[in-house]
């Protein structure tokens, strides 16, 4: 026998074992990691169906869902009645107005007036962020009955109604620092104070101020000042 050629068959047997057992070591590798991925897989779905059947979880779900159907509805139960938006009102639907609803600020104004003008911003801006309570306002050169009803002297005069009673007022900008230039957010606190509107939630803040424009803002304009007037 040829000593150069059986070294050689024997070498071409040792790479074909070698090879082979490498192929039978990668096919089980691959067999043990689908198995192992079937298994995932499987536990996967078991965990999921048990999530799907937790009864806490269900409740909190459908507790939720109630939640959410209860203050949709408590909020078009309010727009009907005039919340969400500041509206002019006559003298005539004033009694109405302020006594249909828990909480109402009412702005008793003049068109002409500059500071009339400015409160009518801020609170138009602040009407729709609150939706608990209601926001008008009255042309008090048209409504001389509540003006003086009312002793309302001095414009812009905003008067704040809990269950139909006149419970305070803002006379002029007294309580806002005598300047024109102050912020919805400081006219929001005042009425926060004052109790005629709730604090607002940090996540209702987001989505109303986007939606509505309010950014703590001051409104300014370049028109003639006119004084708080008698």
């Amino acid at each position: 026998m040829d000593p150069e050629g059986f070294k050689s068959k024997m070498s071409n047997l040792n790479f074909g074992n070698v090879m082979a057992a490498a192929a039978r070591d990668y096919q089980k590798e691959m067999l043990n990691n689908e198995k192992a991925a079937t298994s995932s897989t499987a536990n996967e779905d078991f965990d999921l169906d048990e999530l799907m059947d937790d009864p806490e979880l269900e409740k909190l779900h459908a507790d939720r869902i109630a939640a959410l159907k209860k203050k949709s509805e408590k909020r078009q139960a309010l727009q009907r009645q005039g919340h969400g938006e500041y509206r002019d009102i006559s003298e005539g639907d004033f009694l109405g107005e302020v006594t249909g609803t828990e909480k109402v600020v009412c702005h008793f104004y003049h068109r002409e007036f500059y500071r009339c003008k400015i409160m009518d911003k801020h609170l138009k801006s602040l009407a729709p962020c609150h939706l608990d309570t209601k926001f008008i306002r009255l042309d008090a050169e048209n409504s001389p009955f509540f003006v003086t009803k009312l002793g309302v002297k001095t414009l812009p005069c905003v008067i704040l109604f809990s269950k139909g009673i006149a419970v305070d007022r803002l006379v002029g900008f007294q309580d806002l620092g005598a300047k024109d230039d102050f912020t919805t957010a400081r006219l929001e606190k005042l009425l926060i104070k004052k109790g005629i509107i709730n604090e607002r939630k940090r996540e209702e803040d987001d989505e109303e101020e986007t939606g509505n424009g309010y950014n703590s803002r001051s409104v300014r304009s370049s028109v003639n000042h006119d004084s708080d007037s008698d």
